[in-house]
């Protein structure tokens, strides 16, 4: 029996008739974008926008993607042309689809130099970057940039032979006012509340320290827009990658597995040419806030939620811990008596409709998002998911009994990663080795870790650590979370927080 062949250009022609492909000329797509970060997500989303407006109205929109970390591409997009298949997956229903609008991957992992090369090309107007939380080097709690971060030191000392994103942006923009001066937009597409805020400040402050009139070139000719960017794309799994070979008869090394849902909200804020894709279903607007806070702090903080909670639990999916009884009662009722108060109105949407529309997705069974990869680097995710919304209801006089359950969570979470609690599981955070620290020299006292843990400023605000509500709330959960019963937590939240109504209730009647 013959092997099935490998996804690419020659293959196109041949795929099955249920296997949608590019409606456009791949070799005559020239490029005019680059991407970092060239993982699901973006496979996922900007890709396709991209692909959808190539089939709409066909232009010099290829992308070069471009990783500057692992994984490399070679042998995945770049063995195969840059084509890839997108498989939209809910219950029992699959859509296959072949993306066409990477035309060249670039491997950049040993030396930024084939990524500068790409950056600093006048072909190039815009990058885009889905490079994690982590990867502006920035400090969570203020979004500035983070000196002490040894990449950043290293950059500043080695700035030609940059390693981080803010170093190596910085050198692209030096070399593009050397070489023909031509301006770039750069679009930030990581979930990150005032990502191009965020993004102009590393890059600017990085360039300030680089002298020579750099920083005020940048602000001359760069943008830096804000973006929301929302759908679920999880981690692609062997059997994801099995299932195309035995449903569609051939092999690809790439595929991206999501939800049918999606969304792309892009600040109006360029400096050349930009792609229409709001020809293609996304939105340019003025200002991108009241769309970050509706999903970061619903679906994102029920995310975050579900996953740290669900873990303890022993549940390995968000689809397993939404289907559970307890924690769906729990999320649900904390998105509405104590989020939504705290979001900025968006023109158009109904903000209860929309959370029983995020935790519908989040039902999804297609979808196995693990709960371990969406706590990945949950100490850059809290601030603007779970702290944020927590410091607006303080500001209300309002209650954060159940918010401050899933902070509890995100503690008990890498506290139990620790070797005084037997490293339960294995964790990804940049603060996963000073939280075991700390739990390694308190041991098993609640009130120690919770307050060792809140004096960490940058992620915790030294105010709102401060706040003795807050850390009563905090210590209380996570005393319960530690427990060997760990849901009892979520069960006293409720608990307190009926009778509250209850009381208020009473209150209103009078």
């Amino acid at each position: 029996m013959n092997a099935p062949e490998t996804l690419g250009p020659a293959l196109l022609d041949r795929l099955p008739a249920s296997v949608q492909t590019p409606a456009y000329d791949r070799a005559t797509l020239a490029p005019g974008m680059a991407h970092l970060g060239v993982g699901a997500f973006h496979r996922c989303h900007q890709a396709e926008y991209t692909d959808d407006l190539l089939s709409l109205k066909f232009d010099r929109w290829g992308v070069i993607g471009i990783n500057i970390r692992p994984p490399s591409l070679a042998d995945t997009l770049g063995r195969q042309g840059g084509l890839y298949t997108r498989l939209i997956r809910e219950n029992s229903h699959i859509e296959p689809r072949i993306i066409g609008s990477i035309v060249k991957v670039v491997d950049s992992q040993a030396s930024a130099a084939p990524a500068l090369k790409v950056l600093s090309s006048p072909d190039i107007d815009l990058v885009t970057m889905t490079v994690t939380e982590k990867g502006y080097c920035h400090i969570p709690s203020c979004g500035e940039l983070d000196l002490d971060h040894p990449d950043i030191v290293h950059d500043l000392a080695n700035p030609e032979t940059p390693r981080s994103l803010p170093g190596i942006l910085a050198r692209a923009l030096e070399l593009r006012r050397a070489a023909h001066g031509r301006p770039l937009t750069l679009l930030s597409c990581d979930n990150i509340p005032t990502n191009g805020v965020i993004l102009e400040n590393v890059v600017r402050s990085f360039a300030e320290r680089r002298g020579d009139g750099l920083a005020d070139w940048i602000s001359a000719n760069t943008a830096f827009p804000s973006a929301m960017v929302d759908r679920i794309a999880p981690a692609v799994t062997r059997d994801d990658l099995d299932s195309v070979e035995q449903w569609f008869g051939y092999r690809d090394g790439a595929v991206a597995v999501g939800e049918p849902f999606r969304q792309w909200v892009i600040e109006q804020k360029f400096a050349g040419r930009v792609p229409r894709w709001d020809l293609v279903g996304a939105s340019f607007v003025d200002d991108v806030t009241p769309f970050e806070h509706i999903k970061m702090r619903v679906l994102n903080g029920a995310q975050t939620t579900l996953a740290t909670l669900g873990v303890l639990a022993g549940l390995e999916h968000t689809s397993d811990a939404i289907a559970d009884p307890l924690l769906s009662v729990f999320v649900r009722r904390m998105l509405v008596e104590e989020t939504l108060p705290t979001l900025i109105p968006v023109p158009g949407m109904e903000p209860h409709a929309y959370v029983e529309q995020s935790l519908g997705r989040l039902k999804n069974t297609a979808i196995r998002h693990r709960n371990h990869q969406i706590a990945t680097d949950g100490s850059q995710k809290i601030v603007q998911r779970l702290l944020n919304p927590i410091r607006d209801r303080l500001g209300q006089g309002a209650g954060i009994g159940l918010l401050s359950v899933p902070v509890a969570g995100w503690m008990a979470y890498l506290i139990q990663a620790s070797a005084r609690f037997g490293r339960r599981w294995p964790v990804s955070d940049p603060y996963a080795g000073k939280v075991a620290a700390i739990a390694d020299a308190t041991g098993r006292d609640a009130q120690a870790l919770a307050s060792g843990i809140l004096a960490i400023d940058t992620i915790f605000d030294p105010g709102l650590a401060a706040n003795a509500t807050f850390r009563a709330a905090v210590t209380s959960a996570l005393d319960e979370l530690l427990s060997d019963d760990p849901m009892a937590a979520v069960r006293h939240s409720l608990e307190q927080d009926e009778v509250a109504r209850l009381k208020r209730s009473k209150q209103s009647a009078l």
